[in-house]
């Protein structure tokens, strides 16, 4: 069990709350049922990780109730403002409580919306519970309504930036020091001072791809040590009130890079101002995606780029909106999600240039500022 954190705000919850409601009811739906994850902690207020013990969050048109096991109901009263927890102790049957409960919501027949990633365990339960019930997925009525950031959240998610931009700037001041780091040291060598500029760890393993590693993706870090010339894809972000950061540089440490490199680094700025260029209300999702292919193409790396241009970003570091050439959702000011374009040269080296951006009422905004060329940065006098 996670410490006790600090309590959300009750008029955001309950701003959240009704919301849900109204979603509930073009939904055709009866109830949300969400377990601990991105959505509890986006209803409530409180944040744990999921257990083997059952722990329901319940929003109806008239009601928003926890079920919990009793070890964990002071910690819920301490951070949601929601007043109605009812709890279980361990050596009691938690299907009964569950099925109490939902008599008291009304949960028998309808359709319920439960949590996307609730394990099997708990999906099981509800569906031997309420055999007349009839199930959906939450990303029904979440999906829309998270995608759209309150100021609160971008303030948050700002703060992740600035914090993922300063660790940027000081690990790029190595220059020749990070020559002869294993790709590991320097993956922990960011841990340590994206904490030390106050982020909440890391929001995921830090990339740290060096020579042939970084034209894989989704390489974290190992054991090879950094060479003069390498170019060396660093992908980190942190975490600030739940709300994760999200950055991408390619960066030469110190020597030549390899035949070729520069091109495809300035293909690879190009694409991306492109894509940042192209966000704004009403524009759908795979243009974006577009703009940045397109230089890609032109420029004769279309295959070498692999992957979509980016993904929402919030509680959940992938989230919707997703940035790729199959989404027609159109854009929205308030979405916050990475444009990243990248090119892959397999055996040889990779390229990724990544910043957050949130739409605006005419444009975009970009939440991260440092950098975007591949030269070390001098140290500071």
């Amino acid at each position: 069990m996670g410490p006790v954190g600090i309590r959300m705000d009750r008029s955001i919850v309950d701003d959240r709350l009704e919301r849900v409601r109204s979603a509930l009811e073009r939904a055709d739906a009866e109830a949300l049922v969400c377990f601990p994850s991105a959505n509890m902690r986006y209803l409530s207020g409180f944040d744990d990780e999921p257990m083997e013990r059952h722990l329901f969050l319940f929003v109806t048109d008239g009601q928003a109730a926890f079920l919990a096991p009793e070890l964990s109901g002071e910690q819920i009263r301490a951070e949601s403002p929601i007043d109605d927890v009812r709890t279980w102790s361990d050596g009691e049957e938690p299907t009964a409580t569950l099925e109490s409960i939902g008599t008291d919501l009304g949960l028998s027949t309808g359709r319920l919306l439960v949590d996307d990633r609730m394990w099997a365990l708990f999906t099981q339960d509800l569906r031997a519970t309420f055999p007349d019930a009839a199930f959906g997925l939450a990303s029904e009525v979440l999906a829309d309504l998270r995608m759209r950031k309150d100021e609160t959240e971008l303030e948050a998610l700002r703060e992740a930036a600035a914090i993922s931009d300063a660790v940027s700037e000081a690990v790029r001041r190595l220059g020749p020091d990070a020559v002869g780091m294993t790709e590991a040291e320097l993956a922990a060598e960011i841990e340590n001072r994206l904490v030390a500029e106050g982020g909440a760890g890391v929001s995921f393993d830090p990339i740290v791809g060096s020579g042939p590693n970084g034209a894989r993706p989704h390489h974290r870090h190992g054991d090879r040590t950094i060479q003069p010339g390498d170019p060396v894809v660093l992908d980190f972000g942190t975490v600030v009130d739940g709300y994760a950061g999200d950055q991408t540089r390619t960066v030469v440490f110190d020597g030549d890079p390899p035949d070729g490199y520069e091109a495809v680094h300035e293909a690879v700025l190009a694409a991306q101002s492109a894509a940042v260029d192209a966000v704004e209300p009403g524009v759908a999702a795979r243009e974006v995606d577009r703009a940045a292919r397109s230089v890609l193409e032109q420029r004769g790396y279309g295959d070498r780029f692999v992957h979509r241009t980016g993904h929402g970003v919030g509680l959940d570091l992938h989230e919707s909106p997703y940035i790729a050439a199959d989404n027609d959702q159109q854009l929205e000011p308030g979405m916050v999600f990475s444009v990243e374009p990248g090119v892959y040269l397999e055996d040889e080296f990779g390229v990724r240039i990544e910043d957050l951006v949130v739409v605006t009422e005419d444009g975009c905004e970009r939440l991260n500022h440092s950098p975007r060329t591949w030269r070390p940065l001098p140290e500071e006098c």
